[in-house]
């Protein structure tokens, strides 16, 4: 008897297990983040070999996001997700457990592997899972929306359980040191965070094995995938070669993930500092890490607002770029001197990175959204993730190498303070295809003229300057499905 396929799931379950499996997915990442640089520095590395370890990561991701792009639609979305969890789990106990450099360098792979393979099939399953039950035309944002919100929910629940574990654990009769020594050293405080994310990773797989049900699809021939990420990579590649403003839009992305690197990697070792010891530092960069995830989720909420004060989203990115880098240049000044005005210029700062980048972060994506069409918006997501990546590990890698003191902020603040002066030489974008004729100030006032025909006859609900920076060319169908995914952590 051939058996029925099941009716898709209606869009309010898809949505509420779709938030689901994004909070489980993050909530380890929460757990050991506050933890780690703290955690292999105990273990004897030094910053330059944490730095080479973060590289490990972000190269990782780097190499496989493209390519397995396409294997969730060559085995489907469940088997993906839960591979990668697997994965996960894996390299979260060999990280809690591992005392060798070679061990967590594979840690760090594995972790890094299992991130590139989640890069997108749980959004994807519940597009697919939608669009099964109300078709092509379903509401999506409601879900993708609520899909962000669980992130950040997981990371900051995770983080502040994460960082405050090692500390909790030092008090009283200290636990800590009794399993330190129960364990001959293999067990630290600073494991226990990976550890409970490597339990929570389980629940992970688990989940998406029960309650993910994969809805009928068209499969795709694993060689045509196979064949056709050359040409996805190099097409990729290519993407900013013909467009000046995407070209733009990539270089900041790398200035974003330099900035990024930079506080990524200091800022553990600099609240181990100020407070004296690593589990308390590690409670420290915990708050720290919640508070940034408010400021970002504060600078994205006000993002279309800025743009608005700045009249076009084009003119709001180098601003709120300025106040990210106005941030870390803080930061590496208050390096200089002590006390309780450096601390709180420090949080300052602090907050200003993650409220500038949160800001600017959505009139990033809408203008790409805007510049590149349906056919080639994943790889151009995908390109400017590559692009964060691939930047930043290279400036972990020389930060780390740097003298301690403010030189190494300062390479992160130059850096994004550069990818704010992109945008000043510049005013409105090019209009795609534009030939010789176009400086001709007849041909000039008839553009005006279409522009401002085209511009009346759209609908008050859009922003009129946004759609100015999209040029006329792509007044019509527009579209703001656009959703953001933390740094990580996002948006």
């Amino acid at each position: 008897m051939t058996r029925r396929p099941s009716a898709p799931l209606d869009p309010g379950t898809a949505r509420r297990r779709f938030t689901a499996v994004t909070f489980l997915f993050w909530l380890p990442v929460g757990l050991y983040a506050p933890s780690l640089v703290l955690l292999l520095t105990e273990r004897g590395l030094g910053l330059a070999t944490v730095a080479g370890m973060f590289a490990v990561h972000s190269l990782t991701v780097a190499a496989l996001e493209l390519p397995t792009g396409g294997l969730s639609d060559v085995v489907g979305r469940r088997p993906v997700l839960a591979a990668a969890g697997l994965l996960n789990l894996t390299a979260l106990a060999l990280l809690a457990l591992g005392t060798g450099t070679a061990a967590l360098a594979l840690a760090m792979f594995l972790m890094g592997t299992g991130r590139a393979l989640s890069s997108g099939p749980a959004e994807a399953w519940y597009v697919d899972t939608v669009q099964a039950h109300s078709g092509p035309a379903a509401e999506l944002r409601t879900g993708l929306a609520r899909g962000g919100t669980a992130s950040a929910a997981a990371l900051a629940v995770g983080t502040l359980t994460g960082g405050s574990l090692p500390w909790l654990l030092g008090l009283g009769p200290d636990w800590g040191a009794r399993l330190t020594d129960a364990s001959a050293g293999l067990v630290l405080p600073l494991s226990l965070p990976a550890l409970l994310g490597s339990a929570v990773g389980l629940a992970f797989v688990a989940y998406v094995l029960t309650r993910l049900p994969e809805p009928p699809r068209a499969p795709a021939a694993l060689s045509d995938v196979l064949r056709g990420v050359p040409a996805t990579v190099l097409g990729g590649l290519r993407l900013g070669s013909g467009d000046a403003l995407v070209r733009r839009l990539l270089l900041t992305a790398g200035a974003v993930g330099a900035a990024l690197g930079t506080v990524e990697l200091l800022t553990p070792g600099r609240a181990a500092a100020l407070t004296g010891a690593s589990e308390s530092g590690a409670v420290l960069f915990a708050a720290l890490a919640c508070a940034g995830f408010v400021c970002t989720a504060v600078g994205s909420h006000a993002a279309p607002f800025v743009a608005r004060r700045a009249g076009s989203g084009e003119r709001a990115v180098p601003a709120c770029l300025g106040v990210a880098a106005t941030g870390l240049l803080t930061l590496c000044v208050t390096v200089l001197w002590t006390g309780p005005a450096a601390l709180t210029a420090a949080a300052i700062g602090y907050g200003l990175i993650y409220l500038g980048l949160g800001a600017a972060g959505p009139n990033e994506n809408d203008l790409l959204h805007r510049r590149v069409d349906s056919a080639g918006r994943a790889t151009a997501l995908s390109v400017q993730s590559l692009a964060l990546q691939l930047v930043g590990a290279l400036t972990g890698l020389i930060a780390g190498r740097l003298p301690a003191g403010p030189l190494p902020w300062l390479l992160g603040g130059t850096v994004l303070l550069a990818g704010a002066l992109l945008w000043l030489r510049h005013g409105r974008p090019a209009r795609p295809g534009a030939g010789p004729g176009a400086s001709d100030p007849a041909v000039e006032r008839r553009h005006e003229a279409v522009e401002v025909v085209a511009v009346d006859r759209v609908p008050r609900s859009l922003d009129r300057t946004d759609l100015e920076a999209a040029g006329p060319q792509r007044i019509g169908p527009l579209r703001r499905d656009q959703t953001a995914g933390v740094g990580e952590l996002d948006e």
